[in-house]
């Protein structure tokens, strides 16, 4: 029998002390090994790996591909790669985005799931939405043990919260309590777990690879009338789980929360460009009335002053939207 001996911990906004803190509970000699995501942008510095090595008795480090794991040990996700995890090693891809993040949450957590199964211990600390919350379903339809900080106690409660809202946990704690209880779930054999369901391994599967493979997706999901954000494809809804996810053939995957939010950022950059462009309009509309009316175009110059105002007033309109965040 083999112990909880895997634990991937998924955090966001507020992330870095709150990895910190949880990391400084930990003995040096605890027979685990950790694998960590916050999520960052590609140009970031990574420095994450030393921060926590400094607060922790573990040794913290950088992830690297194809390195064999070791008990002991914290893996830090890299800046712009996914941390996934396979029997005995890491791998780290450049995979599709999921939730609009590289590193996100989900692949790793689906990945252990895969990997290690009932071994595994899914944390979900601090963050804005819901990246993690399907990994963390994953974990436990594996066999596994799902711990969230609790909401109250965290500095952007969304992530813990829609976990919580969507998964079985067994563990809510506030961050001060949750090394005590990682090392007792440490200690605890896991059950063995013969097979893995297979809408996870397709899913893993798609987003380790950049080739199209809609004969997949149509296994997992049914299309709909929505087009991904990142590349324009189509998308199809997983109906495997009860966490409302979407996925598009060459491999981002979205939850509705994370779906809505980048159409919002989509929505936000597209008004941005037609208030300018009315702008431009109206400047360019007035320009050319005084020109007419300079050549004694009195009724050509007047339509084209009517032009400028209406494209004003839809520029006025527009950027009251935007100011009002509507």
């Amino acid at each position: 029998m083999r112990n909880h001996n895997i634990v991937v911990v998924g955090a966001s906004a507020g992330g870095v002390e709150a990895l910190q803190r949880l990391f400084s509970q930990f003995p040096a000699d605890l027979q685990a090994s950790f694998f960590v995501v916050l999520h960052i942008s590609p140009e970031s510095p990574s420095i994450l790996g030393s921060m926590i090595d400094k607060a922790s008795p573990l040794t913290a480090k950088r992830a690297e591909d194809g390195e064999r794991i070791q008990a002991g040990h914290i893996y830090v996700a890299p800046p712009d790669m996914h941390l996934l995890l396979k029997p005995g090693y890491i791998r780290l891809h450049r995979g599709p985005k999921e939730n609009r993040h590289r590193p996100a949450i989900d692949p790793l957590f689906r990945s252990a799931a895969i990997a290690y199964r009932a071994q595994t211990v899914g944390v979900i600390l601090t963050g804005y939405l819901d990246d993690g919350t399907s990994g963390l379903l994953a974990i436990k339809r594996c066999g596994g043990i799902a711990v969230v900080q609790d909401p109250e106690d965290a500095d952007y409660p969304d992530m813990p919260r829609n976990a919580i809202a969507e998964v079985e946990v067994d563990y809510r704690l506030p961050l001060h309590k949750m090394g005590s209880v990682i090392r007792q779930i440490v200690e605890q054999p896991a059950a063995l777990i013969d097979e893995v369901p297979q809408d996870i391994v397709i899913e893993a599967e798609i987003a380790e690879q950049t080739m199209s493979n809609i004969k997949d997706e149509n296994k997992i999901g049914h299309l709909v009338p929505v087009s991904c954000p990142e590349c324009g494809g189509p998308l199809w809804r997983i109906d495997a789980d009860r966490v409302r996810r979407y996925r598009c053939h060459v491999g981002h995957g979205f939850t509705a929360k994370a779906l809505l939010a980048d159409q919002d950022a989509a929505l936000e950059q597209a008004l941005w460009a037609a208030m300018r462009t009315m702008e431009e309009r109206a400047n360019m509309a007035l320009t050319m009335a005084k020109d007419e009316e300079a050549r004694g175009r009195s009724r050509s110059g007047q339509a084209y002053r009517e032009q400028a105002t209406t494209s004003k007033a839809h520029a006025q309109v527009i950027r009251k939207l935007l100011v009002e965040g509507v």
